[in-house]
């Protein structure tokens, strides 16, 4: 029965009864976590290979001992690989550490106090600076722009992407306007695989909003497919070249959640350009990446058809997770008015939305039986959820048992909230 359908009566024993199983989830003491949309032990394992794969042979495709110094853009058969994954040439790819969000930050805060273009094109210059950013979405980026004292604006996602209509519109009427983030293929938190047409919109952005704009395009779920006809992306590479504005986009992707989280390899992809440029950069921090990582990682891998036939037994042990959350939902609060879910076709989040004012609720409500959810707001700017509606739900990482208990206390808290609402608007 739809909740608003329900006779205040009716509530109230429903609230009864929903009060009695939360107790005695309390009673259980859990310990459950839902938090991070970290890979399972099971699926680092799928890279132990990674171990000794180079068998004393540190040698380079062009005969570069990869154990010495140097090799700042990464290893020449690296960037192919990587490149391949974001739809750059090799010469438009730098491989660096193990982390994406490090190359991130780096181009940011490169722009905010150098300038890609000489030191008086530095967005510090400037009274404010302010990037656009898709809700809900990945609270790390949110992080670079607070921590940089980047105003953020938020921009809504539609089933295409980002409301293109609206960032246009932005971009137009606001110079201090400097960027935009995108997780363009199965978005955190939403799954979203952005279209077709979304994709060229954002390519042509530099066009409207100016050379100093940029699109920070983090491809972080580029081959993470859950089903077999999951869709597309377009390469935004292809639109910029068309549109000639592949300097105002920066790609990134890692293989963090490909092999090993914490010893992968990272990648960055953009106009030849921009990489001398934010080279010229890097070689004030460093002398070189890991190139023993990229060498192993490229053995391993080997190739395109590697790296997809690997992404599949991911998939086979991610994909029972996701189908016990989504059926449990599907069970439990389909038309009832209670919450709204997307249902992706890849990546590593599920996004719900309770009613309007009770996000916070359930958080609390599910932690206080032990079970941790994302905090609410964190898929915001500032994490303010105005709404106060979105949770971002990550069933990767715990085992099955635990995801299936965790679904069922985090229903629970729904339900309970949702009722205790209902009936103060009835009373009201």
């Amino acid at each position: 029965m739809h909740i608003e359908q329900a006779s205040a009566s009716e509530l109230k024993t429903q609230l009864e009864e929903l009060y009695a199983k939360y107790d005695q989830l309390a009673e259980r003491k859990l310990a459950l976590d839902l938090t991070r949309g970290k890979p399972g032990s099971e699926q680092v394992a799928l890279s132990n290979a990674l171990d000794g794969v180079l068998n004393g042979d540190y040698r380079a495709a062009d005969g570069t001992d990869v154990r010495n110094y140097g090799g700042l853009d990464g290893l020449s058969e690296a960037r192919a690989l990587f490149g391949a994954l974001l739809g750059t040439t090799e010469e438009e790819t730098l491989v660096g550490g193990n982390s994406s969000l490090t190359l991130m930050y780096q181009v940011i805060d490169f722009a905010m106090n150098e300038g890609l273009r000489g030191e008086d094109t530095a967005w510090a210059l400037g009274d404010k600076v302010k990037f656009l950013c898709p809700v809900p979405g990945y609270d790390r980026h949110f992080s670079i722009c607070e921590y940089m004292r980047i105003e953020m604006i938020p921009v809504p996602m539609l089933d295409s992407g980002p409301d293109m209509d609206v960032v246009e519109q932005l971009v137009k009427a606001d110079p201090t306007i400097k960027g935009i983030w995108c997780v363009p293929r199965f978005s955190n938190p939403t799954g979203t695989v952005y279209s077709d047409a979304t994709v060229e919109r954002i390519a042509r952005l530099p066009l409207i909003a100016g050379e100093h704009f940029i699109v920070m395009w983090d491809n972080a779920y580029a081959v993470h497919t859950l089903q077999a006809d999951a869709p597309a992306l377009a390469p935004i590479s292809d639109y910029c070249r068309r549109h000639d504005t592949m300097d105002g986009v920066f790609q990134f992707g890692s293989t963090s959640k490909i092999t090993f989280a914490g010893a992968g390899v990272a990648f960055i992809g953009s106009s030849e350009r921009n990489l001398s440029t934010l080279k010229a950069h890097l070689a004030f921090q460093t002398i070189g990446p890991d190139k023993v990582n990229q060498l192993r990682h490229v053995r391993f891998l080997k190739d395109a058809k590697g790296v997809a036939a690997h992404m599949e037994k991911h998939a086979a042990l991610i994909r029972p997770r996701f189908k016990a959350v989504l059926e449990t939902l599907q069970r439990e609060l389909a038309d009832t008015g209670m919450g709204e879910w997307t249902a992706p076709a890849g990546g590593y989040f599920i996004s719900f939305d309770t009613r309007p004012g009770l996000a916070q609720e359930v958080v609390d409500l599910a932690g206080s039986i032990g079970v941790k959810l994302t905090p609410a707001g964190a898929t915001f700017p500032y994490g303010r959820d105005e709404a106060d509606r979105n949770i971002r739900l990550a069933p990767t990482f715990p085992s099955e048992a635990d995801v299936q208990a965790s679904v069922d206390a985090f229903v629970l808290c729904v339900k309970l909230a949702s009722v205790k609402q209902r009936l103060t608007e009835i009373a009201g």
